[in-house]
């Protein structure tokens, strides 16, 4: 039987209003600066609230850098192109795996996203209102018309014509009592488990990627011929044999199948931690998660320098700021984006964007890594539009979609994409005078077009992604 939990009551006071906007972004993680652009530029006022100190969140802060699929137009490829322009971001490339190739944009420098992204914000006209975290949606008759924001200044508001929840778990939609379910939803309501990026200094690229081409355990990978293009272009995804060894020889016992390195401005980048079963809304739980992945973190490293030709004098150099949570909430939109819908293509009317991501499932229950890329599918925008509150908005991992359809929706290039359709379907609701929900979906797939954003999966032309086929190793 579960004890109850002790209760305190707050004394009810009077909270004043900060400012008054169109528009309010949650979240400045890699979805919300996309939404809040966006919106910018079709002469909206926006103000995007994000709880720690810089802009790009997984992205940058948790050093994940690499977007997992193809940056195909709009805001998205602008940004890159012009992290390109930066000496922040190198050439697309094409990873094969054992299913055929996947064409994915290189990974970036997190350092100078973080202050592209910011530059872009203030060109456009945002205000950005850093280290502020948002506890609560302003809730009446049904809509949703601002926000509570805590910060060094104390309880504020601010309030809005659209919120676009983009806090990458739906807070604001579960907050306000919108319908969602957790992962795979159901009884057991299963979830991808969490990890944390590290990086390794001093690591031998050249020998890494010579030893690489000739190894039979490294079933998924992307190797550059060129000195210079190992400093963005190099993947690498396996080990699961050396791994094995490892583990059974030293007794440190690790929670992952195989390890993904890649580059990103000469750094090497290390994803090969994993916690099962975290309950990330639980602070107790939350906090054992990171603990347990500094353990793992020192494993992984010394498999690394003991094992894999190039790491010999290597050492750990960065560990991510932020945990790595790949599924919670899916809030329950007009529509919920199906597996069947991202596997087999189905074709939307209403599509906002057409993504080209891997499906990318890092099993629940702790097996191997399912990546592999398919063909285009596309995503509706009655999945961003909450089903029960007005104006309420939902862009990012959280949009309404399936576990299935989800491996492919939380990647990087779709949540990019469900943010910048958000923000232009908030402004072009606010000039039309209708709620989101009654906005003109042709208005904004309009502006979309006018971006060179693919919205449907004939738009994406052969050069811009090759099929799995064509590149599909020998």
């Amino acid at each position: 039987m579960t004890t109850p939990r002790k209760t305190f009551t707050e004394t009810a006071r009077e909270i004043p209003v900060l400012m008054d906007t169109d528009i309010v972004v949650v979240g400045g993680g890699t979805t919300g600066p996309f939404a809040a652009i966006s919106a910018a530029r079709q002469g909206k006022r926006v103000v995007m609230i994000e709880r720690f100190g810089s802009l790009g969140g997984n992205l940058t802060l948790g050093l994940n850098t690499k977007p997992s699929g193809a940056l195909l137009g709009g805001l998205p490829l602008e940004i890159w192109n012009l992290a390109r322009t930066a000496g922040g971001a190198g050439d697309d490339y094409m990873a094969l795996t054992k299913t055929g190739g996947v064409k994915i944009a290189s990974p970036c420098d997190p350092e100078i996203m973080k202050m592209l992204l910011t530059r872009l914000c203030v060109e456009a006209g945002v205000q950005i209102l850093f280290e502020t975290f948002v506890s609560a949606p302003i809730i009446e008759n049904g809509t949703i018309t601002g926000v509570i924001i805590e910060s060094k200044s104390g309880r504020e508001v601010v309030t809005a014509k659209v919120v676009i929840d983009c806090s990458a778990d739906g807070d604001m939609a579960a907050k306000a009592n919108a319908p969602f379910v957790m992962g795979s939803g159901g009884t057991e309501e299963v979830m991808q488990p969490v990890s944390m990026y590290f990086t390794m200094t001093n690591v031998d690229l050249k020998r890494l990627a010579d030893w690489s081409r000739t190894s039979d355990d490294i079933p998924a990978r992307a190797i550059p011929d060129t000195m210079e293009g190992l400093g963005y272009g190099l993947w690498l995804t396996g080990f699961n044999k050396s791994l094995r060894r490892f583990q059974e020889e030293s007794g440190i016992v690790l929670q992952r199948d195989n390890i993904t390195l890649k580059t990103a401005n000469g750094i090497m980048y290390v994803n090969g931690t994993r916690v099962l079963g975290v309950d990330i809304f639980s602070p107790a739980e939350f906090s054992a998660a990171i603990v347990e992945c500094y353990r793992q973190i020192e494993g992984v490293a010394k498999f690394l320098r003991d094992r894999v030709p190039g790491f010999e004098t290597a050492g750990i150099g960065q560990i991510s700021g932020a945990l790595g949570v790949r599924e919670t909430r899916h809030v329950l939109g007009e529509y919920v984006l199906t597996g069947e819908d991202t596997l087999k293509g189905h074709r939307f009317s209403d599509s906002i964007a057409a993504d080209a991501s891997a499906l990318d499932i890092h099993d629940p229950k702790g097996g191997d890594v399912d990546f592999q890329g398919l063909p285009p599918y596309e995503i509706p925008y009655r999945c961003l539009v909450a089903a029960t509150i007005e104006q309420l908005l939902i862009a990012g991992r959280a949009i309404s979609a399936d576990h299935t359809a989800h491996a492919r929706s939380r990647n990087m290039p779709a949540c990019m994409a469900t943010g910048q359709a958000a923000g232009i379907a908030a402004a072009v609701a606010i000039s039309d005078g209708v709620t989101v929900r009654k906005v003109s979906v042709a208005k904004v797939q309009a502006i979309l077009r006018l971006l060179a954003m693919p919205l449907h999966a004939e738009d994406i032309r052969d050069d811009k992604l090759l099929s799995a086929r064509e590149a599909a190793p020998a």
